[in-house]
């Protein structure tokens, strides 16, 4: 029996651990060794993160009005669909189920397993388990795909069985955060927290070993935006949300409440964890962890020996929690666009635990795929500016609206608009554009992928004409 309706069952605390959980992955534990290496000084790296956690509360609060005005499955890609055309919102679902979130999984995925190879040797990315010549797969990517069938599997089970394991993980993972700032800042050293503030707003680049290079004005703010390619991907999927309006209780309260709760608390937590990155480790070590791993080298500071266990638990914790969120929201997009007759139309039914099941297969495919690839990390580099792209548009979407349809229901309408809206667009465009000069290696290729989309919409839509026709 299939059910041909989705059940609200997630409440206000549900979805901010939605929210949260989706964004909390491995990204606070690696990223701000690169991010150190762009801007080189404790200033500017504290700078980066409140930029993007700025950015990502601007935009939160913004799709709070879309959330309320459009209370359904599918989140961003209906809001594109509404405030352009179909194609628009085709383009952003095609990039999303290519890429955008099963990459995504896929990353996540790996992460969760080369962590656990800290516990499990066994389970080291060096292992390789099967070799096809073309094709050789590690004990991690195994790990990473099981891992993925198996949070699919229980998502298929019910919207319950995801939501008790996304709020169990997120309140974990959030706690072990807290924990490691305050443990973290207790081992505060003196010395190292006085250096690391001297020049703090010297920006250069900082080698791994410890040289330095200065900018010029422009390649700083190169650099800030390569910087901030880091600290976004780490502050993505807080939208993951709005794709399972149909099963939030009072969704025109509660995803825009959520989404602003959500992105309020992880912004504060990754803004804190920096700030005791710079209290135990000098500025030349963070930049020179070993794989990127600051939180390894922190933690070995704060716990001796037993560090390197506290971090890969708390990354195992914080990965397998994230990667059920963006498991559980993302497969409704492809529901929503099944029924819109843009995706396999057997996507687009229920099943008998009122969840799309086969939409999450789909999905689970398309993710093991990218984790047999080994390309995810590079993929997901390159589709920060897409991502940021299509948060533009979206917030842009919002003026748009207002025109098109000015007397439609707008239970919550966007904080500080249009002046927050309006500095969103403006950053935004300038970190697209900045990526575009001083980093088109992480532009083309996700920008390629998008436009691909087009003859795929044109060719579904002739399709569907001809049937109509038949």
């Amino acid at each position: 029996m299939n059910n041909s309706s989705f059940k609200p069952a997630l409440g206000l605390v549900d979805a901010t651990m939605l929210v949260a959980g989706s964004m909390i992955g491995s990204g606070i534990f690696i990223v701000s060794a690169d991010i150190t290496r762009n801007v080189g000084s404790a200033g500017w790296l504290i700078m980066v993160w409140l930029i993007t956690g700025f950015m990502t509360l601007t935009a939160a609060l913004s799709y709070g009005e879309l959330s309320a005005m459009f209370p359904r499955a599918g989140g961003q890609y209906v809001y594109l669909k509404e405030a352009y055309n179909p194609l628009v919102g085709f383009l952003y679902g095609w990039s999303f189920f290519a890429v955008i979130q099963t990459a995504t999984i896929a990353a996540v995925g790996v992460a969760f397993a080369k962590f656990t190879a800290y516990l499990i040797p066994q389970f080291s990315e060096d292992i390789i388990v099967l070799s096809l010549g073309f094709l050789k797969i590690s004990a991690a990517e195994l790990l990473a795909i099981v891992v993925i069938i198996l949070l699919t599997f229980i998502n298929t089970r019910g919207i319950q069985s995801g939501k008790f394991i996304q709020t169990t993980f997120t309140v974990t993972k959030l706690l072990s955060l807290f924990g490691l700032i305050v443990f973290g800042l207790l081992a505060l050293k003196p010395e190292t927290w006085e250096t690391n503030w001297q020049n703090a707003w010297q920006m250069q680049q900082l080698q791994p070993d410890g040289s330095t290079a200065n900018y010029t004005l422009l390649a700083a703010l190169g650099a800030v935006a390569a910087a901030m390619v880091g600290s976004i991907f780490s502050s993505d999927a807080w939208n993951n949300v709005t794709f399972i309006a149909g099963e939030i209780k009072n969704p025109r309260r509660n995803i825009g409440l959520s989404l602003f709760l959500g992105t309020l608390i992880v912004t504060v937590i990754y803004t804190i964890t920096n700030v005791m990155y710079v209290a135990v480790l000098p500025m030349s070590e963070i930049a020179s962890a070993e794989k990127d791993r600051v939180a390894v080298a922190a933690s070995q500071i704060i716990f001796g020996n037993a560090g390197t266990i506290i971090i890969a638990l708390m990354i195992m914790v914080s990965t397998f929690g994230c990667n059920n969120g963006l498991i559980l929201a993302g497969a409704r997009v492809y529901y929503t666009m099944a029924k819109d007759r843009l995706f396999f139309n057997k996507v687009g039914n229920l099943n008998k635990n009122a969840v799309p099941a086969l939409a999450l297969w789909v999905q689970c495919l398309v993710a093991a795929g990218w984790c047999l690839s080994g390309k995810y990390g590079d993929l997901l580099d390159m589709i920060s500016f897409v991502v940021v792209g299509f948060y533009m548009l979206t917030i842009l979407g919002i003026f748009i609206l207002r025109i098109k349809q000015p007397d439609a229901d707008r239970p919550y309408k966007a904080f500080g608009y249009p002046v927050l809206p309006i500095i969103y667009i403006v950053m935004a465009f300038i970190f697209c554009g900045l990526l575009i000069m001083y980093k088109p290696k992480f532009t083309w290729p996700g920008l390629i992928v998008t436009l691909l989309g087009i003859p795929i919409y044109y060719a579904t839509v002739a399709k569907n004409k001809t049937k109509v026709l038949q």
